[in-house]
């Protein structure tokens, strides 16, 4: 294992999230919190460290899979550990374990809060809490790949292939740098794009920046205790609910809306099924729900925003969506676990996934009535190799595999099934609220410590794909690696 280049990239992150910090250090001085030293102390500790493993380069900058999916897995701890300092310092989150945990929820874009009074946090916290949602939403190693020359010779697809949601990943550009910096581009212009419009609905400066960070990253902190229901008018949550479901599409239909190619764009089999999920869920919630609002209108309004919020993994909410009726709840628990499209920052299992799972399913029928058929299985007119397969049904298994050791772990606490059901499902899924005492009224505080751990790793596996987690923890990984 070619340690050095991973301690390589740990440094250039270190260095990158030092520069982020520069956003709330500034937030700070316009608000006057006094929190600026915490931020600033911080920085001086990850640009020592990020000069000392970046000032000279290593001589080998060859790696492979194995390398990348170490150095994801490695980088994302150690980013979350040092965004979650300031808190700490600060002593806004004191316990340094509650400080992580709503720190990998944020890089995590998971959304999951330990806070019990969100607007007790100082402006500078609350920014670079929301901040946490936009720099991990596209991923942080993949700006490092938009920005420098790390690596050639293809090895930098590795990274990209290990830090991007989705069952594979493409390039945009015959370069990984090029296609890194067309995803930011796009990422930028969409993010931009939604806090011009919330500041057209009256919506302040700082909320407006602070909500589309949450939005792009698909992550859903608010700034306010009952989140988005706090601007109560239907332009402002439309435009949030609009923007969450477009942040769920795999930017490969942008950047083929972008060169013209429209024919490709709108016939995406991944993006269409997405779009048809949410269509026939909203029909569905309406119409169960509309008793309890003054209009259908009403009833359509928040059943869309819920809807795009759990399937997109973003976790906003208007209302208390645990008290809808049965029906509505039992959709919404379904749509944690279909998640958005590959290649977006949404969490969840993905849509391409299921359509390859359903498609399987459908060739095996089809096999077992004719059994001299020969068919071949396809997504977006691509067929699909022994390769895409494996990888796909194994992460199926490791998927139920740590689901079902996290509820048991988690049960311990002796809360109620629903309760500990769905707050695995929302921090392994990455969408933040669950149901009952994890629900959009409630927040994760109540947990032990061990819980915690444990709803920190879901959190890490489920943006990260599972993989890199389980190699970087894998014994055999690192018999070698020194």
């Amino acid at each position: 294992m070619n340690i050095k280049i991973i301690f390589y990239f740990l440094g250039w992150v270190l260095n990158i999230e030092a520069l982020l910090m520069l956003l709330p250090c500034a937030v700070s001085l316009i608000y006057g919190d006094g929190q600026l030293y915490a931020f600033l102390i911080v920085m001086a500790v990850c640009a020592v460290i990020g000069w000392l493993t970046t000032h000279k380069r290593p001589e080998n900058t060859v790696f492979f899979a194995k390398e990348g999916f170490v150095a994801v897995a490695l980088i994302w701890i150690v980013l979350s550990f040092f965004g979650a300092l300031p808190f700490c310092i600060s002593s806004e989150i004191p316990s340094m374990v509650d400080a992580m945990f709503e720190t990998i929820s944020g890089f995590t874009t998971t959304g999951a809060s330990i806070l019990n009074n969100v607007e007790g946090l100082s402006p500078s916290m609350l920014m670079w809490r929301s901040f946490t949602h936009w720099v991990g939403g596209m991923g942080v190693l993949v700006f490092i790949l938009a920005i420098l020359p790390l690596a050639g010779g293809g090895y930098a697809m590795h990274i990209m292939r290990a830090e991007s949601p989705g069952p594979s990943v493409g390039k945009l550009a015959p370069k990984v740098k090029d296609t890194a910096k067309i995803l930011y581009m796009i990422y930028l212009g969409m993010t931009l794009a939604e806090m011009i419009f919330l500041l057209l609905g009256g919506m302040p400066l700082f909320d407006s920046l602070a909500t589309s960070f949450g939005t792009a990253g698909t992550g859903g902190f608010g700034i306010k205790n009952n989140s988005i229901a706090f601007y109560d008018t239907y332009y402002l949550q439309g435009v949030v609910t609009v923007f969450m479901i477009l942040f769920g599409v795999n930017f490969n239909v942008y950047y083929l809306l972008l060169m013209r190619r429209f024919k490709d764009a709108f016939s995406c089999e991944e993006a269409r099924t997405y779009l048809a999920i949410i269509l026939c869920s909203v029909l569905l919630i309406t119409f169960n729900i509309r008793g309890a609002f003054g209009s259908l209108f009403a009833a359509f309004h928040h059943a869309a925003f819920q809807v795009g919020s759990i399937i997109t993994t973003t976790g906003f909410s208007t209302v208390d969506f645990d008290t809808w009726p049965q029906l509505s709840k039992t959709i919404l628990v379904g749509l944690m676990f279909v998640g958005a499209c590959a290649g977006s920052t949404g969490g969840g299992m993905k849509v391409s996934r299921i359509l390859i799972w359903l498609k399987s399913v459908k060739s095996e029928l089809s096999a077992l009535i004719h059994p001299r058929s020969v068919k071949v299985l396809k997504l977006e007119n691509k067929a699909l190799d022994s390769g895409v397969m494996r990888s796909v049904n194994n992460y199926f298994i490791a998927y139920f595999f740590i689901f079902a050791a996290s509820v048991l772990i988690v049960s311990l606490d002796n809360f109620d099934f629903t309760t500990t059901f769905t707050a695995v499902a929302a921090t392994f899924n990455n969408i933040g609220p669950g149901l009952a005492g994890v629900g959009p009224m409630c927040n994760f505080s109540q947990l032990s410590v061990l819980s915690k751990l444990v709803l920190m790793f879901d959190m890490l596996a489920g943006r990260l794909e599972i993989f890199p987690m389980l190699i970087l923890f894998s014994p055999s990984t690192w018999r070698k690696g020194w």
